[in-house]
């Protein structure tokens, strides 16, 4: 098996690293980038640039790695995420290697650098992959024991499966955009009365939900399952991901199939893809699981990530506040147990695929991952910079979340993703 060299904390890079960066040469996220006047195409980022791939490999720096040039010259990294695990890491040793401050390479050759790397400033960040199918899991026990305790009955506040399986349902791919894309405040069925008919319009409780989603290489035939213990071979990598949630709507029309309109109308993802591979220096322990979980959820070592997840609002007026402090290592269900339950009936993955953690959420009030929870369905309003105080999301307000991993010196950064409601059309 290709060690991975890349992760070397020691390795220092020709290319200028700004101090607290989210991408040192240790990340190496891949993403979907275009100027003006140009196609989108493949790349990585690596401090304040961005890598062009294409032109990368057009220059003849990807040899040997089973790739065309061609496979980076597309509007997202599908076809560049057919060379599976292994080629992905062999593909991102090598830019590593290529960027290591002790080889001549690339850094010598003025007219190639100039025309590789290109300032983030100046290039705009596409959807990284064609998402085929996204799965929303519910994974996080303290989220799920504080909506059950607002939407049901405090006693019962998890349902009694929830325990034994990881939850999830299927939710609208065509709807996931990049960070930087505004939405506009989603319409439905509301029932404000329990006593009346519902009435129909925007929703009052717009929230954000603080997720991790995990994009797929191709899985097994139709018909077979992956086990935990292969789960991590068919994961290229991670972004951060807003959910977005119309809490009225949702509550309405949840029973008995789940939620439709309160999710389907925008799911919002960081543009860099930080490959699996990258995080594995911050694995960790997740939660005791209790009961025990049947067999084929069964896992060994540390297979929950040390991510610290931020969410701030920043109102109109350019004042940003930090409202949620959460971390991904709170997280009940492992990305291993999500992807050996979604299969084990035989259900087929697909490259470019996406399934979401569910709202991560820990014990503290302040890291609880939505603003249902933060402000306690209304109940508690949160005070922002510019002296107002929100209960939900309002119009105008931009929601605004991180991610990064920190260790042996190193911060492995996903960038943010920075989304903008607009009032309702």
């Amino acid at each position: 098996m290709t060690e991975i060299t890349a992760n070397n904390p020691d390795r220092k890079s020709w290319i200028e690293i700004p101090e607290n960066s989210d991408f040192p040469i240790q990340n190496i996220p891949f993403g979907i980038y275009s100027m003006s006047g140009s196609e989108p195409k493949a790349c990585v980022a690596i401090g304040n640039k961005i890598a062009d791939l294409f032109e990368l490999a057009n220059r003849g720096y990807l040899q040997g790695l089973n790739f065309n040039a061609s496979d980076f010259n597309k509007p997202e990294l599908n076809d560049v995420m057919k060379a599976g695990k292994m080629g992905m890491r062999k593909l991102r040793n090598r830019l590593a290697e290529l960027f290591d401050a002790a080889n001549p390479e690339l850094q010598e050759n003025k007219a190639d650098v100039s025309a590789i790397f290109k300032s983030q400033d100046s290039v705009e960040m596409h959807l990284p992959v064609r998402v085929g199918d996204y799965t929303d899991f519910y994974s996080s026990i303290e989220h799920a024991t504080n909506v059950g305790t607002m939407f049901r009955d405090p006693k019962n506040a998890l349902l009694p499966n929830w325990r034994h399986i990881p939850v999830a349902y299927h939710g609208r791919s065509s709807s996931i955009i990049p960070s930087g894309v505004p939405i506009h405040r989603p319409k439905g069925q509301t029932r404000p009365n329990p006593e009346e008919p519902p009435v129909f319009g925007p929703t009052k409780r717009l929230d954000f939900e603080l997720e991790m989603a995990f994009i797929t290489f191709d899985g097994k035939p139709l018909g077979e399952s992956i086990s935990t213990k292969e789960a991590d071979d068919y994961i290229f990598g991670m972004v951060v991901f807003n959910d977005w949630s119309a809490r009225d709507i949702q509550k309405w029309e949840y029973v008995p199939l789940g939620p439709f309109l309160a999710k389907n109308f925008a799911s919002s993802v960081s543009p860099w893809i930080v490959t699996l591979d990258a995080l594995e220096p911050y694995r960790t322990l997740g939660p005791e699981q209790n009961p025990e979980v049947l067999p084929y959820l069964e896992y060994e070592g540390e297979k929950n990530i040390d991510i610290n997840l931020e969410v701030a609002i920043e109102t109109e007026n350019g004042k940003e506040t930090g409202i949620c402090f959460s971390n991904y290592k709170y997280l009940y269900w492992t990305m291993n147990q999500q992807l050996a339950h979604h299969t084990v009936n035989g259900c087929n993955i697909r490259r470019g695929d996406m399934l979401a953690s569910g709202t991560v959420s820990g014990v503290k009030p302040t890291s609880f991952g939505s603003m249902l929870e933060l402000a306690w369905s209304g109940k508690k309003p949160i005070s922002l910079a510019d002296g107002t105080t929100r209960t939900f999301i309002n119009d105008g307000d931009t929601v605004i979340m991180r991610g990064h991993c920190m260790g042996n010196g190193v911060k492995i950064g996903f960038g943010e993703v920075r989304t903008k409601v607009l009032p309702a059309k």
